[in-house]
């Protein structure tokens, strides 16, 4: 039996089993890290004795090399009271077994490209867009790490020409795609919660064209042969249509291939394990963990 975990800002998602259509998973909100951490152990402990490994997929930012003094920490995240969260160590120290970390939307690639949309597609991206901005990429068939893990929820983007709101990301203001488009900047923006606006409120509009400017740097510098939109926000009714159109707007017919063009809506697709893509994914790195028992930086 594989634990995983998926950790959000937002909430976090606990599970065990042994495969998708096996999974027995309980979720609560992410509060403070001991609070967090005390009920996942709460969970797992039920299960410790069949436990052969863990897998997590966290909010970030994360460290990921395993030779770093502070690797499998949480470090200087914008989630208040998360900063330089020793997040791997307590797990490993609790159930003696082999610990996969990743970040959240890495365990999601892994779950599509598992299970889901982005099965046989070796060249992919995935996106979340909710609480925070994110993004894991898979070049041939694994995931892209480098310095340190991509961070595609902060790429610099050009303001729509309707927009005056100030950003929300603390680190980068209204410059960044995530400060501008994630559902905090939404409500600060709209003085609302995302769900709370009409479906022909002005904010999807916007929001819509800077998803599509944020995919084209993607298409730019990845080539991927297609980009997962997942997330609360890509799910919103009419969203991936509109980000669709705006793409294709944008792209101007600069890079010629069917796939950006009649084949758009093969290109740009929803998962294909909805919610699940996460926790799923999580549960693949425990699995690959310990049948290759090798880090996952």
């Amino acid at each position: 039996m594989y634990g995983a975990i998926e950790a959000g800002g937002t909430k976090f998602v606990c599970a065990v089993g042994t495969c998708l259509n096996d999974l027995t998973i309980v979720c609560f909100p992410t509060t403070t890290p001991g609070e967090t951490l005390s009920k996942c152990f709460g969970f797992f402990d039920n299960y410790s004795k069949d436990l052969r490994a863990i897998g997590i997929g966290s909010f970030g930012p994360v460290d990921l090399n395993s030779e770093s003094t502070s690797y499998g920490y949480i470090t200087d995240t914008p989630k208040a009271g998360w900063s330089n969260t020793d997040f791997v160590g307590p797990f490993r120290q609790r159930y003696q077994v082999p610990i996969a970390f990743d970040t959240d939307v890495n365990a999601a690639a892994v779950g599509e490209f598992a299970s889901g949309a982005a099965q046989g597609v070796e060249n992919f991206i995935y996106i979340t867009i909710g609480t925070g901005i994110g993004g894991g990429a898979m070049v041939n068939g694994q995931l892209v790490h480098g310095l340190v893990h991509t961070e595609m929820g902060h790429v610099f983007l050009v303001k729509h020409e309707q927009d005056t709101f100030s950003g929300s990301c603390p680190f980068h203001g209204d410059r960044c795609f995530e400060g501008l488009a994630s559902g905090p900047a939404i409500e600060a923006h709209w003085h609302d919660r995302g769900e709370n606006l009409e479906d022909d409120h002005i904010a999807w509009q916007i929001e819509s064209d800077y998803i599509a400017k944020a995919l084209i740097n993607y298409t730019f510098c990845y080539s991927p042969e297609m980009i997962v939109l997942g997330g609360s926000i890509s799910l919103r009714p009419g969203i991936i249509e509109q980000v669709r159109k705006a793409f294709l707007t944008y792209m101007g017919g600069y890079i010629k291939h069917d796939r950006l063009s009649l084949g758009i809506d093969q290109y740009i697709v929803l998962p294909g394990l909805k919610e699940q893509a996460g926790i799923y994914g999580a549960l693949k790195l425990a699995e690959y963990k310990l049948k290759n028992n090798v880090d996952t930086k």
